[in-house]
């Protein structure tokens, strides 16, 4: 369960910095903004098991290109095993899940962020905010009702999250990336302790409910 809210917690961190960054960014006017927006958006639409896959290769400690172009640089003297460092092992995994889920978190924002009345901004730029208090007390209250779904539902989404995980770690090295979602499927077809299994995913079914609650009770109520 530790690991499982390190990972999720260092996810959903990312995505936000990164989603609400770029969406800032592709807010603005500028010449080629549509096909920025579909560059970004294209991690989102590769299925997991592909990215998984890709960056197994690109890690590689034999040919992967990662190791190639870091010794090329003089930046390590021989190959990594990256993936089977347990001390490396989760916060690059992590690393992969926030390339590959920030878009979604960028889309919902970048929607919000249109639905936030350009009168408002003038209004605040006149009265002599600067960017940062624009972004505090115009920006954030008037996507707090985005927020509050993006939040739920990325925290939910990444918290029971397997696919990714599995296919790059199997929930190693030892237990390192073993997320509770890999735990049940160990349990349940490893194991064949299929009321443990079911049992854990009861309580998995309520964090994710309660966490939904309290999200929406502090950024309603804030």
């Amino acid at each position: 369960m530790l690991v499982t809210v390190k990972f999720t917690a260092g996810v959903v961190a990312g995505h936000f910095f990164f989603g609400m960054l770029l969406a800032l960014l592709l807010n603005r006017n500028f010449r080629g903004r549509a096909v920025f927006r579909v560059i970004f958006l294209l991690p989102w639409l590769f299925p997991d098991s592909v990215v998984a896959l890709l960056f197994k290769w690109i890690l590689n400690p034999v040919y992967g290109i990662f190791n190639h172009v870091l010794m090329q640089l003089g930046l390590i003297d021989a190959p990594l095993v990256w993936l089977s460092n347990a001390g490396l092992a989760l916060p690059i995994v992590v690393a992969i899940c926030i390339w590959k889920g920030y878009p979604m978190i960028m889309m919902m924002l970048l929607a919000g962020l249109q639905s936030i009345s350009d009168d408002v901004k003038e209004a605040a730029r006149i009265d002599g905010a600067n960017l940062w208090q624009s972004f505090c007390y115009v920006t954030l209250p008037g996507l707090r009702s985005v927020l509050t779904v993006t939040l739920v539902l990325d925290t939910v989404w990444w918290f029971k999250h397997y696919t990714l995980v599995w296919v790059l770690t199997q929930g190693g090295p030892g237990n390192t990336t073993s997320l509770i979602s890999i735990s049940i499927y160990k349990q349940a077809f490893d194991n064949f302790n299929f009321g443990s299994a079911a049992a854990m995913s009861v309580i998995v079914f309520l964090i994710c409910y309660l966490l939904g609650i309290i999200y929406r009770k502090v950024l309603e109520n804030d």
